[in-house]
């Protein structure tokens, strides 16, 4: 009765469908959406479907990545290899505007990872487009969102929009940027396809609902707009709203506004852009899990001629001081992957970039207060640069998109529960109006829902109407889950008509196709080959039950249960594997293109390994590229041709399948990656300033003695000790008071981010700390001089000195960059007044002109950075013995040193990091340097971070590394850190990790000596 009933809802849907147009809810026909251009060339085109690059739709499936956040070029490949490797057609990423700009004479794109053109030249080479996004402003949980700091005192107006002091900021930055960029536009031959104009800037209308503009914000962006232009920008500029509600910078949505973007998308993170899910529901309501968003009907009203387009995508989320270690819960892991980007493609979405493909590191000063150092994000590639099975389900979709050409031109015919026997499940109904290809994809009705549900799915097709599984099965939604099933889906010259599997991939071998189905493990799968008039079924690991219905149209096949991977070939010369879900995740179809469209007759489908990177062919030889972790089996499908096959350059024994395709056997990589111990350290007190025989005299110190401050938060005592108005920045401060009198006390209010924290001295005795609150920016402590002795007017010394040592975890996002960073107000108790503040920070004060290369973001004032104790050939050979295990008494701050060798072997990719613990007392904060990069803030009283990766080329793989440990007890219980060297992974690979990296590491100078 089910199955009746089936047909009959099949009956009326299809008459109501019949009734209406194959567009139903579109403004207008397929043939009258207009194809747009920039009206500077027509390489870069796009229309209500989808983008088309050099006449030729693209399915954009982007991720992004961040260059700064990985500051070694050489890792940039390893990362766009496996982006390519997942199936994707473009990567994204933005600029930072702080991180070139030192200060407001200087712009620096050559340093070392400072010059981000290299990562277009690695696009071109594996085969990727690019979506530029230079800002000025890109927010990405960076310090002042990737403003230069020197801009954050107030002196520059007002942010973000046309105030004449901020544009005479911005400008030669955007310039130069744009300028550098255009070299590799795809106009120009290289791979940018799209430029972002601002970032998450809805600042459009005064009055959205009546569509009066706001003027300051559309001269802005016309500025940038025109800036672009007049460096050479002519691929399409693009915005990213930062979600649906502010609709700015649309041509559809206001024609002939000022500030308009050729195309406009938005950002969306339905499952909150932070494990902290509080931060969210101000914009996304009341947080319920998986629970989808219609964005359909947004872009139908803002941008009905324009791609349904995402710019930003979650990807993930970044994860706060207070967050759970290692990063968010699983409502945004593998599960949220399959759900919400097939969501996505059911609301005929055509462009996506996932913020972020790879988070990364937030080393040196990069982050702002609301993150802790780690921006792993829950990336699909982690951190660690590991993928795993988030990754997995990632590229199982990507995969697919990037051969289903009818996908990018669909009309979204209906969403309903008449499509499905089961009412709990729901399908959308894309279909090609040119092809008549269809995509149906399936959801729970309640997207919340994990139910396993089992139903049949109605659908249309070139031989009829069915409901499929015709023979016997079901499709399964098991959990939170989507599935695609197509009808009609082209496979070179042939047609699949259905399958109730997922398709994976395919590729054509000796000019015919070879489809990859994937479907649940245990699970029945159902598919049409048309044409087909016999199959052959060899046999294949475990075998298959299965059955075969012979028709007039075709050859059905059902297999009733799925395990591991079973192959059918067709008498049409077709090939069809049907991989269970474990089989399918280490399924690759590496490209003998650097084409990103990685055209389907140049792809190599393979199985097996934990990576393929990429492959060549040289006469009958096939060479593969990856990396292999556990033995493992290779399964090679490809040309009849090809005699031998090499693996990461060596000959692989094969054997031939009764299927056609190749096998070989490769042993993996099961060496244990020997680490030094970290147990022989030399230790400095960094601390001198405390004492008050300390001489502040130097250049590194400079007198604080502002009565004004353009900021507009004034303080509440003066002078001014706003640090970033004296050209201070960077990470850790230190403020020396001078006073004489009978103070009792002193009622400090410092301000720094969330959680920062601070710590007092007085004549050298410590009087008391702020802690920290991971949802706090500021800490206000009055503090008695009862631990400390103070010298009264009359005695022989009757100078007193106040030390304040503050940590600065960054500065806030948006308008909140200008927030101010240091002493909002001291105020001594008792007859006494300070009459001197001096305040020493980063060497140099501007940080650039030191160490270009690792920049200036890297350092604060801390006396073990400001004399280079981090760096590596500082001679520490006087300094005593100690470990940071064995740890001090009282409160302070040490630096501990150490030198330990590394040497990595050949072809290996090895991922390391280090952990830190509290022993006793987490009443502590900790700075890890490696090789000079400040690689990680343990902060264990605010944040649970502990696990500090570090990219090879900041480590050197083939000799010494230099390891420093600032160590700052807040209380006087002191301090003790345990800390290791661990290894994350390691697999054979060619991508080595070894690799000559030593322009990155500069060592010591003497200029550092006068920063004491």
């Amino acid at each position: 009765m089910r199955l009746l009933k089936g047909f009959a809802c099949l009956t009326t849907l299809l008459s109501s469908i019949s009734s209406q147009s194959l567009v139903a809810g579109q403004a207008a026909p397929p043939s009258q959406w207009p194809l747009h251009d920039n009206g500077l060339n027509d390489v870069v085109q796009w229309d209500h479907y989808s983008f088309k690059i050099n006449g030729k739709r693209l399915f954009v499936f982007s991720g992004e990545i961040h260059y700064w956040r990985i500051p070694v070029p050489e890792v940039w490949e390893d990362l766009l290899q496996k982006i390519k490797a997942s199936g994707f057609t473009a990567f994204a990423f933005y600029g930072h505007w702080g991180y070139h700009s030192a200060n407001n004479q200087t712009l620096d794109f050559t340093s070392g990872a400072h010059d981000f053109t290299k990562l277009f030249e690695i696009a071109k080479k594996v085969g990727l487009y690019v979506i530029v996004r230079p800002g000025p402003y890109v927010n990405a949980e960076a310090n002042a969102g990737g403003f230069p700091l020197w801009l954050t005192t107030g002196a520059y107006g007002k942010l973000r929009d046309d105030d004449p002091r901020y544009e005479a900021a911005w400008k030669p930055y955007f310039s130069e940027f744009s300028r550098l960029t255009s070299k590799h536009l795809v106009t120009n031959g290289g791979n940018v396809i799209v430029y972002q104009i601002e970032n998450e800037y809805g600042e459009q209308w005064q009055d959205r609902e009546k569509k009066i503009p706001y003027e300051p914000a559309a001269r802005y962006m016309a500025a940038l707009e025109d800036t672009a232009r007049e460096n050479g920008i002519d691929v399409p500029l693009i915005h990213n709203d930062p979600n649906m509600n502010t609709k700015s910078w649309s041509h559809d949505y206001a024609p002939n506004a000022t500030g308009n973007v050729d195309v406009a998308g938005v950002d969306s993170y339905p499952s909150c852009w932070s494990c902290n899910l509080d931060e969210c529901t101000g914009t996304n309501g009341e947080y319920v899990a998986y629970k989808v968003i219609n964005y359909y009907d947004y872009f139908t009203e803002f941008s009905p001629t324009q791609p349904s387009f995402f710019p930003e995508f979650q990807g993930g989320s970044y994860n706060p001081w207070s967050g759970p270690e290692g990063g968010c819960p699983s409502d945004i892991g593998t599960d949220f992957a399959n759900l919400f980007y097939r969501n996505l493609v059911s609301q005929r979405v055509t462009a996506i970039s996932l913020y972020m493909m790879f988070g990364g590191t937030n080393w040196g000063a990069l982050a702002c207060p609301v993150v802790a150092t780690s921006y792993d994000y829950s990336s699909p590639i982690s951190e660690t640069r590991l993928i795993g099975h988030k990754y997995h389900e990632t590229k199982n979709l990507a995969l697919f998109t990037r051969v289903a050409e009818d996908l990018t031109v669909t009309d979204r015919v209906s969403n309903s529960t008449s499509y499905t026997t089961n009412s709990a499940v729901i399908a959308s109904e894309l279909r090609n109006p040119n092809t008549n290809g269809a995509f149906y994809v399936t959801i729970h009705s309640y997207s919340p829902s994990a139910t396993k549900e089992s139903f049949k799915l109605n659908v249309r097709t070139s031989i009829g109407n069915l409901t499929i599984p015709q023979h016997g099965g079901s499709i399964v939604l098991n959990g939170h889950q989507s599935k695609i099933i197509v009808t009609d889906f082209k496979i070179g010259k042939n047609i699949l008509t259905y399958s109730t599997a997922e398709v994976l991939t395919y590729a054509i071998v000796d000019g015919t196709p070879v489809v990859v189905l994937w479907a649940g493990e245990g699970e029945s799968a159902e598919f049409h080959i048309k044409g087909a008039k016999a199959v052959k079924y060899p046999g294949r690991q475990q075998g298959a039950n299965y059955s075969q219905l012979k028709t007039a149209d075709g050859v059905t096949i059902n297999v009733s249960s799925v395990k591991d991977q079973s192959v059918f070939t067709f008498d049409n010369g077709v090939k069809v594997v049907v991989a269970d879900k474990p089989t399918a995740y280490l399924f690759w179809a590496p490209n003998l293109s650097n084409d990103p469209f990685a055209p389907v007759d140049q792809s190599v489908l393979v199985q097996g390994p934990y990576l393929v990177r990429g492959v060549k062919q040289s006469d009958s030889t096939v060479h593969l590229d990856g990396d292999i972790g556990n033995a493992t089996n290779i399964e090679i499908f490809v040309s009849k041709k090809v005699k031998s096959v090499t693996w990461n350059g060596k000959k692989l024994s094969l054997k031939k399948s009764p299927h056609g395709s190749i096998i070989a056997h490769h042993a993996g990589f099961n060496g244990a990656i020997q680490l030094p111990s970290l147990d022989s350290w030399k230790v400095q007190d960094s601390l001198p300033e405390r004492k008050p025989e300390y001489n502040d005299s130097g250049i590194a110190w400079v007198n604080a003695d502002h009565q004004t401050t353009p900021n507009p938060t004034k303080p509440d005592t003066l002078p001014v000790l706003y640090v970033d108005d004296y050209d201070i920045h960077n990470s850790f401060h230190l403020f020396r008071g001078y006073f004489e009198g009978s103070a009792t006390g002193v009622k400090l209010s410092l301000q720094g981010g969330l959680a920062f924290g601070w710590s007092a001295w007085l004549n050298g005795n410590f009087i008391g700390s702020y802690l920290g609150n991971s949802t706090v920016g500021s800490g206000n402590l009055t503090l008695s001089f009862t631990n400390g002795t103070v010298h009264s007017n009359g005695t022989n010394v009757s100078t007193n000195v106040l030390l304040i040592t503050q940590d600065n975890t960054g500065h806030d996002l948006r308008a909140g960059a200008v927030d101010p960073r240091g002493i909002l107000g001291a105020q001594l108790q008792g007859e006494a007044t300070f009459t001197k503040w001096k305040i020493a920070g980063t060497a140099g004060r501007d940080g650039g002109k030191l160490d270009p290369v690792r920049g200036t973001l890297n350092e604060g004032g801390l006396v073990a950075e400001r004399l280079g104790w981090h760096l590596p050939d500082f001679d520490d050979s006087k300094w005593s013995t100690s470990s940071p295990s064995t740890g001090f008494s009282g409160a302070g701050i040490q630096f501990y040193r150490t030198v330990v060798p590394l040497n990595i072997k050949d072809g290996l990719d090895v991922s390391l990091a280090f952990v830190l613990n509290a022993v006793g007392s987490k009443k502590i904060r900790a700075q890890l340097f490696v090789n000079g990069y400040q690689y990680g803030k343990f902060n264990p009283y605010v944040g649970n971070e502990r696990r500090f990766p570090v990219p090879p080329g900041v480590l050197n793989y083939n000799g010494d590394n230099t390891i420093g440990l600032a160590v700052w007890a807040q209380s006087d219980e002191g301090a003790k850190i345990d800390i290791k060297l661990e290894t994350q992974y390691a697999v054979e690979s060619s991508w080595n990790s070894k690799f000559d990296s030593e322009y990155l590491r500069p060592g010591w100078t003497r200029e550092r000596l006068a920063y004491a």
